[in-house]
């Protein structure tokens, strides 16, 4: 049976947190808001939950899971050869909702899907997820919605899509932003705009004018 918390209530806040945080560290799913859309989270270093994630949506692991952040820090230890543009693109518009497309740590023992060696990673702007992902660490996190179906603005609509797939549900109230992320490749010499969500080109150009918009 799934847990809902109100994390407009101090008290209820703080339960669900610790509730959400040991849900992940028992390999389950859990509902959180970002200031995109909700997302449905799992530990991003256990294959297991995150096929559990894929499975939840109905999604192919030719879509893999993008990974959140709580600090830009843990990207030291995440991905490799980014760039000077990539960290430019991190101060400016971090946390907040630009997704960068990286080459991950060949290191790493975790399988998001079939990535080709890359990590979509995004540190969310919003204060719950960014409890979470503090206490916990990097979790693989994509839209709390099936595949196919819009991507939900609020705790109601995530849970009558993934209902008891998922242990514990954050409820932060309608999220920010109706727009999603915008993802950004920085694998290569130039940045490519992959996906124009809540960030378009001319504002993403402010930072690095090379942005090439990818076709």
């Amino acid at each position: 049976m799934a847990r809902r918390y109100d994390c407009s209530d101090a008290t209820d806040r703080r339960t669900g947190l610790r509730e959400a945080a040991a849900a992940v560290r028992r390999r389950e799913l859990v509902v959180l808001p970002t200031d995109t859309v909700y997302g449905v989270g799992a530990d991003a270093f256990s294959a297991e939950a995150v096929a559990d994630l894929l499975e939840a949506k109905g999604r192919g692991r030719g879509m893999p899971s993008p990974v959140l952040v709580g600090s830009p820090n843990t990207l030291h230890g995440l991905v490799t050869d980014f760039s000077e543009t990539a960290w430019e693109l991190v101060d400016a518009f971090w946390p907040g909702a630009l997704t960068l497309v990286a080459r991950h740590q060949p290191s790493l023992t975790w399988d998001l899907g079939e990535t080709g060696g890359t990590v979509a990673v995004r540190m969310p702007l919003h204060p719950v997820a960014l409890e979470l992902l503090t206490d916990f660490g990097p979790m693989a996190v994509s839209s709390a919605n099936l595949t196919g179906h819009p991507a939900p603005q609020d705790c109601d609509a995530a849970q009558e899509m993934l209902g008891d797939s998922v242990s514990v549900y954050l409820d932060g109230g309608p999220t920010a932003d109706t727009a999603p992320s915008s993802i950004v490749d920085v694998t290569g010499p130039v940045p490519v705009l992959l996906r124009a969500g809540a960030l378009d080109a001319e504002e993403l150009r402010k930072v690095v004018p090379d942005l090439e918009v990818g076709s």
